[in-house]
């Protein structure tokens, strides 16, 4: 099996695991995944946030939330979040058609680059275009 190239090149820096998602850091983008169950809290975000600083201080990044599990978003989260500058968008990975209309009404709470895909291939491609726009 061939690794898609969008990966390729792009090690993962560190992992976490807090009691509310798993977080991978790469060199240019977050990916979480967040636990079965829970809603998603201004705390959490707070917690993402210190990680965020910790390694993309003064550097552009994305977000990408690989929705595997079931768990409830407060769209209005999202108007805390678009104030991290340094934040270029967010990438909701997922399938589900359920996941499809949650995100289209979380993109009205956020005013950065904001997009649903099927595969984290197709995310990883569109994180390069948000970052290399953001770039110009």
């Amino acid at each position: 099996m061939q690794i898609p190239k969008q990966l390729r090149g792009n090690p993962k820096i560190i992992s976490y695991d807090f009691d509310f998602c798993h977080l991978e850091v790469y060199d240019d983008y977050v990916k979480a995944v967040m636990s079965e169950g829970i809603t998603v809290s201004p705390e959490h975000n707070d917690i993402l946030l210190q990680v965020v600083n910790k390694h993309f201080k003064n550097k552009s990044f994305v977000y990408i939330t690989h929705r595997i599990n079931s768990y409830a978003v407060n769209p209005t989260i999202y108007l805390e979040t678009a104030k991290i500058e340094n934040l270029a968008g967010m990438i909701v990975v997922s399938n589900d058609p359920q996941q499809k209309i949650q995100t289209k009404l979380e993109k009205v709470f956020f005013r950065k680059e904001f997009r649903q895909f099927d595969n984290m291939e197709d995310a990883l491609e569109y994180k390069n275009l948000i970052l290399k726009k953001n770039l110009c």
